[in-house]
């Protein structure tokens, strides 16, 4: 093996990774603060934003562990109504009408958190039980749930006899607290966060589970703990996805979170590559603009939208991406060793 291949250690892997996303928001918050991104243009960056922490928590379960869950819309809408009715009832919603956000950023981010940590514990609830199940079964189950959500967001006040979700009608008035910045922010930390988890030896006992399960178990990983585990992790960011949803509409309706939405969200999934969060960032992030940029051919819109997907599926089965994902600080490293000085053998500084 080659001593002289140089390798970055990994605090300043991550170090350059947050650093390099960090600057590319900033740029992004600075372009739309200076006007030159109009407020439609931001939108739909907002609204990106939000696909992308979908995606790559949907990830998780899907790519990364290798299952296959239909109820991803209904953990966002918990989120987005426990941070919905938070939201409402706490001063934020006149520090944002008189737009002092800054007084309101401990509201923003207990809302973010709660939402988060209540559809993590209805993603403990349905994983126990759900997750020893495989295939068509499982999606079956969560299907199941997704829609079971839906039925008691707009069923559930003629129970409790009070007015909480407001059923069909729809919870209103909720502070839109979702600027490019916040949205921004928890893009940088939901991949971070993600990222750190899949790279430590619980993210390799949730891939060893998705290669093969049997294997495993024989070697002493507890299957059903990271299945559940993988399974929460998903839905806490889905839950901060449903509150920044929230934050963004300003209103929420029972059958935005349909069947249709998690389907929406796997189709992301599966475009990018499955267990690619790079993938899953780009397929989140075309999926949110092209609908918006075919708007001038509305008439033929979905059917563009449509036969782009079936391209893609044709000529690319694993994603746009497959299970690459890019690192700059791993590119810098190679650099660095390509122009480092060679070894006695004359081999340069790749190892062997």
């Amino acid at each position: 093996m080659n001593t002289n291949y140089k390798q970055i250690p990994m605090p300043a892997r991550y170090g350059i990774n947050t650093v390099l996303l960090l600057v590319l928001c900033g740029g992004l918050v600075a372009l739309s603060a200076a006007g030159i991104l109009s407020n439609y243009y931001t939108s739909v960056l907002v609204l990106a934003g939000i696909n992308i922490i979908l995606t790559v928590s949907l990830n998780v379960a899907t790519g990364y562990l290798g299952q296959l869950p239909l109820g991803h819309a209904g953990f966002m809408a918990v989120g987005a109504y426990a941070g919905g009715i938070f939201m409402k009832a706490t001063p934020l919603a006149d520090l944002v009408r008189k737009g002092n956000l800054v007084e309101g950023i401990p509201y923003i981010i207990v809302a973010l958190i709660l939402s988060g940590v209540v559809a993590a514990i209805f993603g403990i609830i349905i994983g126990v039980p759900a997750l020893r199940l495989k295939g068509d079964y499982l999606a079956i189950i969560t299907l199941g749930f997704g829609e079971i959500i839906r039925v008691v967001l707009t069923n559930i006040d003629s129970v409790l006899g009070f007015e909480l979700t407001y059923g069909a009608s729809g919870l209103k008035r909720i502070p839109m607290i979702s600027t490019l910045a916040v949205i921004l922010v928890c893009v940088v930390l939901t991949c971070l966060v993600i990222h750190m988890v899949m790279k430590s030896r619980h993210g390799r006992a949730i891939l060893s589970i998705r290669e093969n399960e049997i294997a495993a178990e024989s070697c002493g990983i507890n299957t059903t703990y990271y299945k559940v585990m993988a399974f929460t992790l998903s839905a806490f960011f889905a839950g901060i996805a449903g509150c920044l949803y929230a934050g963004y509409l300003g209103s929420l309706y029972p059958n935005t979170f349909g069947f249709m939405k998690s389907i929406e969200i796997l189709v992301m999934v599966v475009l990018g590559g499955m267990g690619s969060m790079l993938g899953s960032i780009l397929s989140a992030t075309i999926l949110t603009i092209l609908p918006q940029a075919l708007q001038e051919f509305s008439d033929y819109r979905m059917v563009v939208y449509s036969l782009v997907l079936i391209l893609v599926m044709i000529f690319r089965p694993k994603g746009l991406m497959g299970t690459y994902d890019f690192s700059m600080s791993r590119l810098l490293e190679t650099i660095w060793n390509k122009i480092s000085p060679t070894d006695t053998n004359g081999k340069g500084g790749q190892p062997s």
